[in-house]
């Protein structure tokens, strides 16, 4: 009996053991012996495994592999003491070779579009030479009784203490020696070249507050804010506004956005959920003076952020503004070029369907998450032709990949 299993004093016994036979979001996908599909943590396909009954319905369950009785040849030793069953489950695939962890990963993505959009077009992955370890340069961590950060357990609200995690920025490292009792939540954020520090959350009765602190816990000027070079182009980021949590992301992510687009001198180009500007800044390059882009927004703190970063850019218009069908309309999109990037909840439906009809020419549609955007490709391709889908692994140890699909008007 391994340590592991000695160690997991959890465990509902007995245990089943079962093989592993594909892979799918939330673990690998085999059977019970009364014929009950299980997703398993912690394995990998063609592996038999010993596992813990962790949740069970009338038509699945959920467990853990406590026990490798038959490894893959892909697996490998996790590079984290907390990747472990029972412990943080911020990392799905920590026990898988790099190689392994990419088809893991386009396996699920291939199947969300086959199932959900009805279609088996390649997926062309782009590879990164950025270290995996260090990549995040965002961190949302619980606190304990104690004060002491950690990461959630899977499916679960329970808080497992962290000293450190590998794929953390090292420049993050000093928050997990301080003490952060009472807080709630504190986001640790080491964007560009400024000081890294922590986005602190505090619950009561009376609602939810945010403080700012630097990572020793020492209070930080409320109005501090971080900047970041990519390519060229300098942007500000509020505390409270998205930006891309792999350091790699923003640059590689503009880069094949603006090598996809078809735009020239004088055109429209539409950035939907454009957040600080990302896009904007480089769509307005290609556009020039005589054209113009239209950046929607519906963060106040990310639209701040975008008049700012575009202060100088004429031709860029921010509007503070959610995604509606109203909003598409008011935009005119016949022949333009619209880029969105929208939260992992994808576009709503109303939204979706004013935006298939808009006559917009290119659409380019910049994913975090392989079902919605599986959902609302199978809409869109109803008057588009889906000409490329690019992932992008900017989410190393997990299922999830980055995508982008380029698609063209059906003439």
């Amino acid at each position: 009996m391994s340590a592991l299993r000695k160690a997991l004093d959890t465990v509902n016994e007995p245990l089943q053991r079962i093989k592993i036979e594909r892979p799918a979001t939330g673990g690998g996908v085999g059977r019970l012996s009364d014929g009950k599909v299980i997703f398993v943590k912690h394995c990998l396909p063609g592996e038999v495994v010993d596992v813990s009954i962790t949740t069970t319905n009338a038509k699945m369950a959920r467990g853990d592999a406590i026990e490798i009785i038959e490894p893959s040849p892909d697996r490998v030793e996790p590079q984290c003491q907390y990747a472990r069953p029972g412990m943080c489950g911020g990392c799905d695939l920590q026990h898988a070779n790099k190689a392994s962890q990419v088809k893991w990963k386009l396996d699920i993505a291939k199947a969300h579009l086959e199932r959900l959009a009805g279609t088996d077009h390649e997926i062309k992955i782009i590879a990164n030479d950025i270290d995996d370890l260090g990549s995040r340069t965002r961190l949302r961590c619980g606190v304990d009784d104690e004060g002491r950060l950690g990461l959630r357990t899977s499916r679960s609200r329970e808080l497992i203490a962290i000293d450190h995690c590998p794929l953390a920025s090292d420049r993050l490292i000093p928050a997990f020696s301080t003490s952060w009792k009472g807080a709630e939540e504190v986001e640790l954020r080491a964007i560009g070249e400024g000081e890294p520090f922590g986005v602190v959350r505090y619950h009561s009765k009376r609602g939810t507050s945010i403080d700012l602190a630097r990572l020793d816990g020492s209070p930080l000027n409320s109005k501090y804010t971080s900047f970041a070079n990519v390519d060229g182009y300098q942007y500000r980021i509020n505390p409270l506004s998205f930006w891309q949590s792999h350091v790699g992301a923003p640059s590689l992510l503009v880069k094949e956005v603006m090598q996809t687009a078809e735009l020239k001198r004088g055109d429209h180009a539409i950035d939907l959920f454009g957040g600080v500007g990302l896009f904007s800044l480089p769509l307005a390059k290609a556009v020039g003076a005589s054209g113009r882009v239209t950046c929607v927004e519906s963060s106040s703190h990310a639209a701040q952020d975008a008049r700012y970063n575009s202060t100088d850019i004429s031709q860029i218009e921010v509007q503070e503004a959610t995604v509606t069908k109203r909003t598409i309309s008011n935009l005119l999109m016949e022949n333009s070029v619209v880029v969105l990037d929208p939260p992992r909840s994808g576009i709503n439906g109303a939204a979706l369907a004013e935006l298939t009809t808009s006559r917009a020419r290119q659409i380019i549609y910049v994913s975090c998450d392989a079902a919605t955007l599986s959902r609302d490709l199978a809409t869109l391709k109803t008057q588009y032709e889906i000409k490329e889908i690019k992932a992008f692994d900017l989410f190393p140890m997990t299922e999830h990949l980055e995508f982008m699909v380029n698609l063209e008007i059906m003439r």
